[in-house]
């Protein structure tokens, strides 16, 4: 199982979930070319440890357990692993 974050999220005006997760697979970071114009961040599902600790960091209430996702933010599961699946060493910095 694996963490999905919704709609609620406020991206990098927040990025409490960042600094917990112990996978590092919240993104974007700073370090990404994107990072600025982000209204979102993402959980990469093939990398989620699903500890849970995002979760009870996000101010937002914007992450969900994949199962427990309301059911009108379904597409927020796609949205979160398009992120990782389309990204590229080119979306960061030399």
């Amino acid at each position: 199982m694996t963490r999905v974050i919704a709609e609620p999220c406020r991206g990098p005006a927040c990025a409490a979930c960042l600094a917990v997760c112990p996978a590092d697979c919240i993104g974007p970071t700073p370090a990404d070319l994107c990072w600025p114009r982000m209204r979102m961040l993402c959980i990469d599902p093939d990398r989620c440890l699903d500890c849970g600790l995002c979760v009870d960091r996000c101010p937002a209430g914007a992450i969900h357990a994949e199962h427990d996702l309301p059911a009108e933010w379904w597409l927020y599961t796609l949205i979160n692993a398009a992120f990782f699946r389309l990204r590229t060493p080119a979306h960061r910095p030399p």
